[in-house]
């Protein structure tokens, strides 16, 4: 019956909480404290603390350390899982419904106004992250990178994940 209750603590608020993992903070404390009392208000908000101290969303964190302390490590899978399936169901749904549409006129037209909008954004984010670099690394540092991940990934075929491995271990290595 725990794992029944570890299910609903997390899964509710995250089928209500729109806005992600702050927006279902609230509604997660109304679960975990006020209704089945697994904690005070004040372990909830260290819990919270320590959440927002820590890289990654802040609502799979909460689930996953509440779930293991309530149910061991099958409470804290429930508790993630509850967390995120809401998302999941609404993301598989979607897909089914764009897979049937998917030769429409209108889906086929989205398509084309959403291509260079992605391409835009991924533009911003590599000039951001090509300015980050240099700020952290350097000039020279980040031009060599630049330019052998470029020769990698177009003129190798390098897969980007032996590349990025590269990329670290020239960082660990020179930083």
């Amino acid at each position: 019956m725990i794992y029944w209750r570890i299910f609903l603590a997390f899964f509710i608020p995250n089928i209500l909480g729109y806005g992600g993992g702050p927006a279902s903070i609230p509604l997660v404390e109304h679960e975990v404290v006020g209704k089945y009392g697994w904690m005070t208000t004040q372990e909830f908000s260290e819990v919270v603390a320590i959440g927002n101290s820590l890289p990654g969303p802040i609502a799979t964190k909460m689930a996953g350390y509440i779930g293991y302390t309530e149910g061991g490590i099958l409470g804290s899978f429930i508790a993630m899982f509850a967390t995120i399936a809401p998302t999941l169901i609404l993301m598989i749904g979607m897909m089914a419904i764009l897979l049937k549409y998917k030769d429409s006129p209108e889906v086929k037209n989205l398509s084309k106004f959403i291509r260079p909008i992605i391409a835009v954004l991924l533009g911003f984010m590599t000039i951001q992250f090509a300015q980050e670099s240099v700020i952290g690394l350097g000039m020279w540092s980040s031009i060599i990178l630049i330019a052998a991940s470029l020769l990698l990934l177009v003129k190798f075929k390098v897969h980007p994940a032996f590349v990025i491995l590269l990329a670290l271990i020239y960082g660990a290595i020179t930083g």
